[in-house]
């Protein structure tokens, strides 16, 4: 790849993790602060993982099913993090303090992945019209994520301490924000 073509697909994968980053966030204020790296790296994992894979699966599906996708994959990203964000509002308002090992479950961090990765399928199918060499710009999409996901978790457990009772209602609100923001993008209400 020429440096035009990488320049490129790393601001690709800067603009597609600002969702994983914001999560990330979320996930960091309500982390004890012993449980800071493993939920860094939890996120960086598995938001890393998924923004990697998901275009890869765009590309391979190719044109043929980019508007099937794109007719619901808008709903599901808001109905995921809708959720997930009206749950973690709940369960702070409800007190009470989350243990860190589920709040990075596998139950937990795989609706949030695939929900902010949705995106990415279809950026997947336009990187066709690109003609990239896919396995590398996959690779630099997922390591961008990767990184800015575990940075924001770190860094949102810092403030998580000062905010405590707060950080779950924020998180949850930033969650469902973030559902609506994607919801407006594709409805053509947000630019």
């Amino acid at each position: 790849m020429d440096n035009a073509t990488i320049a490129i697909i790393f601001v690709i994968g800067v603009g597609l993790s600002m969702d994983a980053m914001a999560i990330s966030i979320c996930k960091g204020l309500v982390t004890r602060k012993e449980e800071k790296l493993k939920t860094a790296i939890a996120c960086a994992v598995y938001f890393g993982f998924f923004q990697a894979l998901m275009p890869l699966l765009g590309y391979l599906l190719g044109n043929q099913f980019e508007s099937t996708i794109s007719s619901f994959d808008h709903w599901l990203a808001f109905i995921l993090l809708s959720f997930i964000g009206g749950k973690m509002i709940y369960e702070a308002l409800k007190g009470g303090e989350e243990d860190s090992s589920s709040c990075i479950s596998f139950s937990k961090m795989l609706p949030l992945a695939v929900a902010t990765s949705i995106d990415a399928l279809a950026v997947g199918i336009s990187l066709v019209a690109l003609d990239v060499e896919i396995i590398p710009s996959c690779l630099m999409i997922g390591i961008t994520t990767a990184v800015i996901s575990f940075l924001g978790c770190f860094f949102g457990s810092l403030f998580g301490a000062k905010l405590k009772d707060k950080a779950g209602v924020l998180g949850g609100v930033i969650l469902i924000v973030i559902g609506f923001k994607i919801l407006f993008e594709h409805l053509g209400i947000l630019s």
